[in-house]
């Protein structure tokens, strides 16, 4: 297909997945995280506090799977594993670093309109 056949508009549109994928909560932290440049497992779940175990496989496995993260396995011991954004991925660093600036723009404006008190969720 060309990139103008991809409509991620169009639920039958495989180029969904991939918008679901990159919107979803923990892979833009996760890229966020390895917009400096590539992490170790642990590093990355140092950085994005919350995220369990669990999810962050999945969430490195997807971004993987989807050719925006690579994961570099190193022969010694113990085994070095590193992630690091493909080429795919370290052109959504301006998108979302653009979306984070809107974040912490708007959070205050927001937390008013939900009646709750800034920095408390």
């Amino acid at each position: 297909m060309s990139d103008a056949e991809w409509d991620p508009y169009n639920r039958d549109c495989p180029s969904r997945t991939l918008l679901d994928r990159v919107s979803n909560r923990w892979s833009i932290l996760v890229i966020g995280t390895l917009a400096s440049g590539p992490r170790r497992f642990n590093e990355i779940a140092a950085a994005v506090d919350g995220v369990s175990q669990k999810m962050l496989a999945q969430t490195l496995r997807g971004l993987e799977h989807d050719g925006l993260v690579t994961r570099t396995v190193t022969a010694q011991v113990p085994v070095r594993v590193d992630y690091a954004l493909t080429e795919a991925g370290q052109s959504l660093r301006e998108p979302l670093a653009a979306l984070e600036g809107w974040v912490r723009a708007h959070m205050s404006d927001v937390a008013a309109a939900r009646g709750e008190t800034a920095g408390v969720a």
